[in-house]
């Protein structure tokens, strides 16, 4: 799992994830969050990194 900053262009992903969120519902957002997940989690594919980062994401400070 990298812990480091790894984007190419930060601040372009989250200008196109705010993009994507504007004129939503909570639903709808909800429903794209849960949507991308699973995409990303399918690009890594690794059960074992999949469940570090959830642990990880667990962990964080609220």
């Amino acid at each position: 799992m990298k812990t480091t900053p790894h984007f190419q262009d930060a601040d372009t992903f989250y200008e196109q994830l705010l993009d994507a969120h504007a004129g939503l519902s909570q639903e709808q957002s909800e429903l794209l969050n849960a949507r991308l997940i699973l995409l990303l989690a399918n690009q890594i594919g690794s059960k074992d990194v999949l469940a570090e980062c959830i642990r990880a994401a667990k962990d964080l400070p609220r």
